[in-house]
C-alpha cells in the first residue's frame, strides 16, 4: 500500500530526480577534465629564468619544449625562393595570331584588287586604293605598313600576289614557331628577311613589300610564366624544413655569454620573464580533451553499469580523482625531499584494484593507461621532456598486475594476494629501470627504492580494503563480495523461494549453473549470472502452485480456469518478483534480470489453448505476450535462454546428447527469430558458444547412469 512505503528525504528525492538526466554526465566529465587540467598545469608551463644579454649563464639551460624558430625558418625560405629564377614560356598562341594577321592583310588587299577589276571602267587611283585598304586595317598595322608595300601588292600580278602571300605566311609561321626573346627580336626579323630574299620566284619589289609585312608581323613570343615561377618558388619554400629548437636541446652552456641569438631562443621556448607563450596552455587543453574523449568512448562502450548509471559514473570519477591527488602528492614529495625512490611509493594500483572490484576489469585496464599517462606528466620535474615515461611505465605495470590477479580469484583474501604480486611487479620494474639507466647505487640507496615499491603495494592494498565497503554502500555497487553475500542460501529471499516454491528453487539453481558456465565462456560476469538466476523467478512465490515445477501429483489449477486468467497469473511473475526485489532494496542488476528474463516472448501454451477454446473469435497474439522489456544485457539474455532450456530439458523423456543439442538449438533460434536478443548485442557466434556451453553442462547433468540390480535378481 502507498502509506506503507518508506518516506524519502528531500535531498534523496532531488538526487533521484536528476541523477539520470543526460546533462549530469556532461557535467561530471567537464568537472573531471577541469580537475585534470588544473593538476597538470604547473607541470606543463615552462619555468621562467632571469637571463641578461652579454652576461654569463649561471647554469646549463635546455629547451623545455619543441618550438619553431620562425625567424630562422623564414630567412632560409627567403633565400631558397630568391635562388629560383623567373621562368619564361614560349607562347604558341602568338604564332597563330601573327599568321592570321598576315592573312588578314592579304585578304583586305585581295578584296580591293577584286573590287578594282569589277569597276574597271571607273578605275580608282592607287592612292584611293591604298586609302581603302588602310580603312579596313587596324591602326597598329597601318602604322607599320608602308604605302610603297601596299602599292606593290595592289599592282602586282595575281600570280606574284598569291606567291607573295604564301611566302609571307610561311616565313612568319617558321620564324614564330621558334622561341623569340625580347633581345633576339631583331635577329629573328633579319633571319626572316634573309629567308624572303631567297624566294627567287618573286620580283625584288614584291620581296621588299612582303618583307615589310613580315617585319611588322614578327614579335617576341617568350613571356614571363608567372604560374610556373610561383609554383617553383613555392616548392622551394616548402622544401625548407622548419628550424626547430628541440625539447632537451642545450641552448646556453653554463659560463657562456648569452648572445642575441641565444636570447631569442630562450624567449621562444618561454624561459624569459617577459615571454608569454600560450601554446602550452592550448596543448594541455587538447591533451585533456583527448583523454576525456577516450574515457567517454570506453566507458560508454564498456557494457557495464557505468555506461548508463550516473551514480556509478560519479563513483568512478571520485576514485579517479583520488588516485590523481595521490600521484600529484607523491610527485611533490619527490621534488621536495631528496630521498631515493620516494616517487615510486605512489599507490596508483589502488585505483585499478578498486575499479576491477567495483565495475569491470576492462574499465580498470583503460583507466590504468590513463593513470600512467597522467602520472608521467606529474613526475616530469627532473626531466627535460614533458613525459617522464619511467614513472608512467612503473604505474602501468603495477596497476595491470593488480587487475590480473584480482580477476583470477573471488576469495576474501584476494586483495592481499593481489597486493603481494603488485609488490613483486613493482620491485622488478624498479630494478629494470635502475639497471637500464646504469645508475650505481649502494645497498642503502637500493633498499630505499625497494622500500618504496613495498609501500606502494601495501598502501594500495590497504586503501582498497578500507574504501571498498564504503563505496559499495554509498553508490550501490554490485561487487563480487556483494554477489557472494547474495548467493548465500541463508538470504531471506532465497529461503522464501526454498520454503514456498521448492520446485522453483531447484529450477533456479540449475538455471544458475547453465548461465554461469555460458557467461564465463563469453567473458561475461558468471557470478552475476548465477546470483541473478537464483532470484529471477522470485515472483512465483506469490502463487507457487500455478507453476508446474511446484505442482504435486499432477494437480494443475490451470485446468479449472480460463486461458486468459492463466495468462494473467503467469505473465505477472517477472514483475511481481521485480517489485519484491525493489522492496528489499536489491541491486538494480538483479531486479533487471527478474523483470527482463522473459522479454516480450509469447506464452504459447495458453495462447493456443485460447484459440482452441474459441475458434470462432480471433485471439490477438499480443494479449499473450509478456510486456517486456526485452533483455538489455548479454547476461540477462543468457539467463533467458537457460530458463527456457532447463524447463524444456526437464520435460524430456530419456534425454540424449543429440536430443539435448537439437532442443537447445531450437530454443535459441526461436528466441532469435522472435527478436528477443535485439537489445542485448549478442552475436551469432556468441549464441553458438552459448549453445555449446549449455549442451556440455546438460550432458554432464543427464549423463547415463549404471542400473543397479534388484535384490531378487
Amino acid at each position: 500500500m502507498e502509506e506503507d512505503k518508506p518516506k524519502v528525504s528531500a535531498p534523496k528525492k532531488w538526487w533521484r530526480k536528476i541523477k539520470q538526466q543526460p546533462y549530469i554526465r556532461t557535467v561530471i566529465y567537464t568537472i573531471l577534465g577541469l580537475i585534470m587540467y588544473g593538476m597538470m598545469l604547473d607541470n606543463i608551463i615552462p619555468e621562467q629564468l632571469e637571463v641578461n644579454l652579454s652576461e654569463p649563464a649561471e647554469q646549463d639551460i635546455r629547451a623545455p619544449m619543441t618550438v619553431e624558430n620562425r625567424v630562422a625558418t623564414e630567412q632560409r625560405r627567403t633565400e631558397a625562393v630568391g635562388a629560383v629564377e623567373s621562368q619564361m614560356k614560349h607562347n604558341r598562341q602568338y604564332e597563330e595570331d601573327r599568321v592570321q594577321q598576315v592573312n588578314d592583310i592579304f585578304t583586305v588587299i585581295r578584296l580591293e584588287r577584286e573590287q578594282e577589276v569589277e569597276e574597271e571602267e571607273e578605275s580608282a587611283s592607287i592612292s584611293d586604293q591604298i586609302e581603302n585598304v588602310r580603312s579596313d586595317l587596324s591602326s597598329s598595322t597601318n602604322a607599320d605598313l608602308s604605302d610603297e608595300a601596299l602599292e606593290v601588292l595592289l599592282e602586282t600580278s595575281d600570280y606574284q600576289f598569291q606567291a607573295a602571300q604564301e611566302a609571307a605566311v610561311n616565313t612568319v609561321h617558321e620564324t614564330m614557331s621558334e622561341p623569340i626573346k625580347v633581345g633576339d627580336l631583331q635577329e629573328a626579323k633579319q633571319n626572316a628577311e634573309n629567308q624572303i630574299a631567297e624566294v627567287t620566284s618573286l620580283s625584288p619589289d614584291v620581296r621588299e613589300a612582303i618583307s615589310n609585312v613580315v617585319d611588322l608581323a614578327i614579335v617576341f613570343n617568350v613571356t614571363y610564366d608567372a604560374e610556373t615561377t610561383q609554383r617553383l618558388r613555392q616548392e622551394a619554400a616548402d622544401s625548407i624544413d622548419p628550424v626547430l629548437i628541440r625539447e632537451g636541446e642545450l641552448i646556453v652552456k653554463e659560463g657562456d655569454l648569452v648572445t642575441y641569438e641565444m636570447y631569442e631562443q630562450l624567449r621562444l621556448v618561454g624561459l624569459l620573464d617577459e615571454a608569454t607563450v600560450i601554446f602550452p596552455y592550448i596543448g594541455l587543453a587538447l591533451f585533456v580533451f583527448i583523454l576525456i574523449g577516450m574515457l567517454i568512448y570506453f566507458l560508454n562502450d564498456s557494457n557495464t553499469t557505468v555506461a548508463t548509471n550516473n551514480s556509478h559514473l560519479l563513483m568512478f570519477s571520485i576514485v579517479f580523482v583520488v588516485i590523481l591527488v595521490l600521484m600529484k602528492l607523491y610527485s611533490y614529495l619527490e621534488s621536495l625531499i631528496s630521498l631515493p625512490g620516494i616517487g615510486f611509493a605512489v599507490p596508483a594500483a589502488a585505483g585499478a584494484m578498486l575499479l576491477t572490484l567495483l565495475l569491470h576489469p576492462k574499465i580498470a585496464i583503460v583507466t590504468s593507461f590513463l593513470f600512467a599517462i597522467i602520472g608521467s606528466v606529474f613526475y616530469n620535474h627532473d626531466s627535460s621532456s614533458t613525459f617522464a615515461f619511467m614513472y608512467g611505465f612503473y604505474i602501468l605495470v603495477g596497476s595491470l598486475t593488480g587487475i590480473y590477479f584480482l580477476k583470477q580469484s573471488n576469495k576474501a583474501t584476494r586483495i592481499l594476494k593481489a597486493g603481494f604480486f603488485v609488490l613483486c611487479a613493482n620491485s622488478l620494474t624498479v630494478l629494470s629501470i635502475l639497471l637500464m639507466k646504469s645508475i650505481y647505487l649502494n645497498w642503502v640507496e637500493l633498499s630505499f627504492y625497494f622500500l618504496a615499491a613495498f609501500l606502494a603495494a601495501f598502501v594500495a592494498s590497504v586503501l582498497t580494503i578500507g574504501l571498498l565497503p564504503f563505496i559499495e554502500t554509498g553508490f550501490g555497487i554490485l561487487s563480487t563480495a556483494r554477489l557472494i553475500e547474495l548467493s548465500s542460501p541463508n538470504h531471506p529471499l532465497l529461503r522464501k523461494i526454498l520454503t514456498e516454491a521448492p520446485g522453483t528453487y531447484h529450477h533456479s539453481v540449475v538455471v544458475g549453473n547453465l548461465a554461469e558456465a555460458a557467461c564465463e565462456t563469453l567473458g561475461e560476469n558468471g557470478l552475476l549470472a548465477r546470483v541473478g538466476a537464483y532470484y529471477h523467478d522470485l515472483g512465483k512465490t506469490r502463487r507457487p502452485r500455478f507453476f508446474i515445477e511446484n505442482q504435486l501429483k499432477g494437480d494443475n489449477p490451470h485446468d479449472k480456469i480460463s486461458p486468459q486468467l492463466s495468462k494473467t497469473i503467469i505473465i505477472s511473475h517477472p514483475y511481481d518478483g521485480a517489485d519484491l526485489l525493489r522492496q528489499h532494496k536489491m541491486p538494480r542488476e538483479i531486479i533487471d534480470i527478474a523483470e527482463q528474463h522473459h522479454g516480450t516472448s509469447l506464452l504459447k501454451f495458453f495462447y493456443y489453448k485460447a484459440k482452441q477454446d474459441d475458434e470462432k473469435q480471433h485471439v490477438p497474439e499480443s494479449q499473450f505476450r509478456y510486456p517486456g522489456p526485452k533483455p538489455q544485457t548479454k547476461v540477462t539474455s543468457i539467463i533467458s535462454i537457460a530458463d527456457s532450456v532447463e524447463a524444456a530439458v526437464r520435460s524430456m523423456q530419456k534425454p540424449t546428447p543429440d536430443k539435448v543439442e537439437q532442443l537447445v538449438d531450437k530454443i535459441i533460434k526461436d528466441k532469435l527469430e522472435d527478436g528477443q536478443f535485439d537489445e542485448s548485442d549478442l552475436t551469432l557466434k556468441e549464441l553458438n558458444q552459448i549453445k555449446l556451453s549449455m549442451c556440455e553442462t546438460l550432458n554432464g547433468t543427464f549423463h547415463q547412469r549404471i542400473e543397479y540390480p534388484d535384490d531378487d535378481d
